[in-house]
C-alpha cells in the first residue's frame, strides 16, 4: 500500500494541508509551485482575506477545476 504524502504550509508549518489548501496554492501560485500554504498564510501572501480565498475555492469547485475534485 502506497503511503499518502503529507504536505505542510511553507509559512506556518501547519500540517497536514487539506486538498482545498493544496489546490488553492497550485491554482493561485501556479501548478508547478513547490510552496504550499494554508488558507490563512496564502491570504496573507496574496494580501487578501481568508474569506476571499474561500470564495475563490468555491468558484473553482463550481467551475469543475480538477485541482478541487
Amino acid at each position: 500500500m502506497k503511503a499518502k504524502k503529507i504536505f505542510e504550509c511553507t509559512s506556518c508549518r501547519k500540517t497536514p494541508l487539506t486538498k482545498d489548501e493544496i489546490g488553492s496554492s497550485k491554482k493561485l501560485l501556479g501548478i508547478d509551485t513547490t510552496e504550499l500554504y494554508c488558507i490563512d498564510c496564502l491570504a496573507a501572501y496574496l494580501e487578501v482575506t481568508p474569506d476571499d480565498i474561500r470564495e475563490k475555492i468555491q468558484m473553482f469547485k463550481e467551475d469543475g477545476c480538477e485541482l478541487f475534485k
